[in-house]
Formats: structure tokens, sequence, C-alpha cells
């Protein structure tokens, strides 16, 4: 059975907003939704299952200009050439995420490390000592909504400048 949704009802099931369901399907993201008679989009299964793969593509960093050309190779149908140009973008994309996650995993040692250094001093500190003061809220929430290819790109920078 096919679900058809209207574009608010796609963008409640995507997480994502009208405007960009729009621009998705007008950059060639999306192929051309199914209009109504009265022109409104119906969003079909298939629509949310493609959308729900380009999310991940973007959540692990993958550059628009790259899915545009995944979409565009995958309009082309299953042809050899398009089926190993998809295989070669998400090999190429799969060792990209690789490294960040092992750069990340380094890392949260590092950080897990210094935890326990710090663990260690306030054991050896008096027990009169007051409780911590907290973190300002702009440091709390710094990095919340960041993901591993911007945290990547800022560590980079941040390199750079040094």
């Amino acid at each position: 059975m096919t679900t058809s949704l209207t574009i608010q009802q796609a963008a409640a099931a995507t997480g994502l907003s009208v405007h960009t369901l729009r621009y998705y399907e007008r950059i060639g993201l999306l192929d051309p939704v199914l209009r109504q008679d009265n022109t409104h989009r119906m969003f079909r299964d298939e629509d949310l299952v493609w959308i729900g793969f380009l999310l991940k593509l973007r959540s692990t960093g993958l550059p628009i200009r790259d899915m545009l050309y995944y979409a565009q190779l995958r309009r082309q149908g299953d042809t050899a050439e398009s089926v190993s140009a998809r295989k070669a973008l998400l090999q190429q994309h799969t060792q990209t995420v690789e490294q960040t996650l092992t750069e990340l995993q380094s890392n949260l040692a590092i950080l897990h490390k210094k935890i326990a250094i710090y663990d260690n001093m306030e054991a050896m500190l008096p027990a009169n000592v007051s409780s911590p003061p907290s973190l300002p809220e702009e440091l709390t929430h710094e990095h919340s909504h960041t993901s591993p290819q911007q945290t990547s790109n800022q560590r980079r920078r941040t390199q750079a400048r040094r």
C-alpha cells in the first residue's frame, strides 16, 4: 500500500522544514514530487525513503554537491556506469566517515584520560573543598548541534591558526 503525505506531513515525518523539502526538489536532490489536481505535492513512501537516505548522507558530512551528483547518477538507472559511480562515491565517503570516527575515538580517549586525572586530583584535595563552579551556559551547549564533520573542520581551522 502506498502512502501519500502532504508536504507538511512529509516535513513532520522527516524532520525537515517545508522550505527545505521544496529546496531539495528545486535543486534536484528530490525527483519532482507527484502533485494533486490542486497542485499540492504528495510525497510517496519511496520519496520518504530517499529523503531518509539523504539525511544520513547529510548527517555524515557529505557535501550537497556530492549528494546532487549521487542523485543525478541514481536518475540514470541501474546501468553499469551509474552503479559503479554511486558505489565509488559511497566507498570514498565511507572512508572519510571512518577516518573521522577514528579521530573522534582518539580524542574521546584523551578526554577520558584527562577526566581520570582530575578524578585523582580531586581525591587528593581536602574534604572540605566546596563544589566546583558550574560551566557557563554557552560552554555547555556550544557543541551540542555540531556534526562530526563540522567538529573535524573546526579542529583543522584551529590547528591551521597555530
